[in-house]
């Protein structure tokens, strides 16, 4: 479990987190959503450990993650930053294979290139394994980033917009694919997205986000709802249950 207790967090003058309390429960998907600003990325941030926190408790199944050692953090969490470019001239195998690191130092074993392999299978980039990043297209290497995190082989996976740059078919692909890892492989995932609709069909727990602190937290029915919604995003929204999921209509 991931459990927040009383965070804080400034940019200067600027307050970006507010006393946040939350636990996200193991075997989940939880979605942070909200407006630009609302602190989504800087608290997935703060849980992996990449920002400081200025006052609250962050822990991990019981651990204090500013406590933890960075090899054993690796072993417990990844996670998949906006900013995830890379310069150096790799083909998406050798960028997959830079997951398996926490293990290998670098020295692959046989078992850390199966990891590779199976997590290559699981984003459906086989066929484009050994082409270069830089041939390929953004979604392409979106893809093969997020392949990489799941190389890595963490109960905990952080995902900061991962459906950036992805048409329509590949980001149903991709929220497929998470939900996935946690039914058949029980991993925990927290990811920062902006369309609410695929927060709402594949997500465990919501929890929407506004000017640093938590608005509502919840099941989908709790969260996608018009008032809370309203208060999110200062603009209506229609909502209808399709095929028992809740879908926003905001166009």
């Amino acid at each position: 479990m991931v459990d927040l207790k009383n965070v804080f967090k400034s940019f200067g003058t600027k307050q970006i987190i507010e006393d946040v309390s939350l636990k996200i429960e193991k075997g989940t998907i939880t979605s942070f959503i909200g407006p630009n600003g609302a602190g989504k990325s800087t608290l997935i941030s703060m849980i992996s450990r990449l920002i400081a926190k200025d006052d609250g408790d962050i822990t991990i199944d019981g651990k204090d993650v500013f406590k933890t050692k960075n090899n054993e953090l690796a072993k417990k969490i990844s996670i998949l930053k906006q900013s995830n470019t890379i310069n150096l001239k790799l083909t998406v195998r050798e960028l997959v294979s830079f997951g398996r690191f926490p293990y290998s130092q670098g020295k692959l074993k046989k078992e850390d290139w199966e990891k590779v392999d199976e997590a290559i299978a699981y984003l459906e980039l086989e066929e484009i394994q050994d082409k270069y990043l830089d041939q390929l297209s953004g979604g392409q290497r979106q893809r093969a980033h997020i392949a990489m995190t799941v190389a890595q082989d963490t109960e905990y996976i952080l995902l900061d917009e991962p459906l950036n740059n992805l048409d329509m078919r590949h980001a149903s692909q991709i929220m497929k694919t998470l939900r996935r890892l946690v039914d058949e492989m029980g991993k925990t995932i927290v990811i920062v997205i902006h369309d609410i609709n695929f927060a709402s069909c594949y997500s465990d727990q919501i929890v929407a986000l506004k000017d640093g602190k938590i608005v509502k937290q919840g099941r989908a029915c709790d969260v996608i709802d018009r008032c809370v919604l309203k208060e999110i995003y200062d603009m209506d929204i229609d909502i209808r249950e399709i095929d028992n999921q809740r879908i926003c209509f905001y166009y």
